[in-house]
C-alpha cells in the first residue's frame, strides 16, 4: 500500500556479548585457540599503533591522523578472514587493516607523517593505497573484482568504507555495478554512527545500512562490528560466496567511532558524553579479552607479554620511520607509471 514502509530486518548478528559470554554457539566458527590469541594481539597491536600516532600527531612529529580507536574488531577480523591472494580498498582509517595483512608498521607511520613513500605497497600485497576522498574507492574495488572475474582468477576484494561513504554516488555506482555483472566484491561498510558530525539519522531515512542491498539484487546483513567472531564469520562466509561465483555481499558493521574523526576535530562538540561512555562497555578488545579469559586463553602474564610486544614492535617503527631521509626531487617520477612515457622519461632526465 502506498505510503507504507517496508517491513526490514534489523536484527544484529552476534557471537559473543559485551560480557564475553557466547550467545550463539550454533553460529561460531572453528578456530583454534591460536586464532583467537593471534586476533587478539592484532587488535592489541592497532590500538598501540594508534595510540602512538595520536601521541605523535599531538607533538608535532606527524600530521593529521583518522583514528581507529573502537573499530580494531571490523578491521582485524574482516581482514582476518581473507587469504593473501585477496585484494582490499581502504580509506584513511584501516589501520588495522594494514596492520593484520602485514604492511610494515614503520612504513604506514611514514604515510601519516606526509611522506607519500608510506603508500608504496608491497610487491606480495594485493591492495591500494590510502583514500582520503569519501567513496570514491568503491568503484575501483569493484573494477579490480570484475578484473578478477574476466581473468577467471579467484580472488575476492574487500571494499571499506563508513556509514558517510553511503551517501555517496561513487557507492551506489559501484554497488550497482557489482550487482549488475556479479562480481566478487565484499563490501564492507563500518558503520561508526558519524560522518565527521553528521549523525547516521541523518546519512539516510533507511533504518540500516544493509538494507541497500535490496535495491541493488545482492544480500545485505548486518553485523556487530564490535565482536570480532561475528565479523570474521560474516566476512568469512561472504567471501567463499563470492569465490564460489555467487556475487557480491554488503556487510554493515555496527560499530563506534570512539575518539575524534580525526586529530584536527573535537568530538565534544557535537556528541554526547553519555553517548560515548555507553559505547565503551562495548569495547571490542576487552569483549574478546573476557571470552579468552573464560575459556583459558587469557591471563595477567599473556596480557603484559601482549602489550610488552606491541610496546616494542611500536617503538621499533616509530624508530625507523624517523630515521629515513628525506626524499629526492627524483622520487616525483617513480611509483606513478611501470614505464615512463617518452615525454615523461625526458623531463627526468633534463630534472636530473
Amino acid at each position: 500500500m502506498l505510503g507504507k514502509k517496508p517491513e526490514i530486518d534489523t536484527e544484529i548478528f552476534q557471537i559473543i556479548n559485551e560480557d564475553g559470554k557466547i550467545v550463539n554457539t550454533r553460529d561460531m566458527p572453528r578456530l583454534k585457540k591460536e586464532d583467537f590469541k593471534k586476533m587478539y594481539e592484532l587488535m592489541v597491536l592497532s590500538r598501540v599503533f594508534d595510540d602512538t600516532a595520536i601521541a605523535l600527531q599531538r607533538e608535532g612529529r606527524m600530521l593529521t591522523y583518522a583514528s581507529l580507536n573502537g573499530q580494531e574488531a571490523s578491521q582485524v577480523g574482516s581482514a582476518f578472514a581473507s587469504e593473501s591472494k585477496d585484494w582490499f580498498v581502504p580509506t584513511y582509517r584501516e589501520h588495522g587493516v594494514f596492520i593484520t595483512k602485514g604492511f610494515p608498521l614503520d612504513v604506514l607511520y611514514l604515510y601519516w607523517a606526509g611522506d607519500e613513500r608510506g603508500m608504496v605497497i608491497p610487491k606480495d600485497m594485493n591492495a591500494l593505497p590510502v583514500s582520503i576522498p569519501i567513496g570514491t574507492q568503491v568503484p575501483h574495488a569493484v573494477g579490480i573484482a570484475w578484473a578478477q572475474k574476466l581473468q577467471e582468477k579467484d580472488a575476492v576484494v574487500l571494499s571499506y568504507f563508513g556509514d558517510g561513504a553511503t551517501s555517496k554516488g561513487d557507492f551506489h555506482e559501484g554497488i550497482n555495478f557489482a550487482g549488475v555483472f556479479n562480481v566478487p566484491c565484499v563490501f564492507i561498510c563500518q558503520n561508526n554512527q558519524w560522518a565527521i558530525s553528521v549523525p547516521r539519522a541523518k546519512q539516510t531515512a533507511a533504518e540500516t545500512i544493509a538494507q541497500k542491498a535490496i535495491a541493488y539484487g545482492i544480500p545485505g546483513i548486518r553485523v556487530d562490528g564490535n565482536d570480532v567472531v561475528a565479523v570474521y564469520k560474516i566476512v568469512k562466509d561472504a567471501i567463499e560466496r563470492a569465490r564460489a561465483g555467487k556475487g557480491p555481499t554488503l556487510i554493515e558493521c555496527v560499530t563506534y567511532r570512539m575518539g575524534n574523526h580525526t586529530t584536527a576535530d573535537d568530538w565534544k562538540k557535537y556528541r554526547d558524553v553519555n553517548e560515548v561512555e555507553y559505547w565503551k562497555h562495548k569495547d571490542p578488545i576487552e569483549r574478546l579479552k573476557k571470552y579468552m579469559q573464560e575459556e583459558g586463553m587469557w591471563n595477567q602474564e599473556y596480557e603484559n607479554q601482549v602489550q610488552q610486544d606491541a610496546k616494542a614492535k611500536i617503538s621499533e617503527a616509530v624508530k625507523k620511520f624517523e630515521a629515513v631521509q628525506p626524499p629526492s626531487p627524483l622520487d616525483m617520477f617513480t611509483n606513478i607509471y611501470e614505464e615512463l612515457p617518452p615525454e615523461i622519461e625526458e623531463q627526468r632526465k633534463d630534472f636530473e
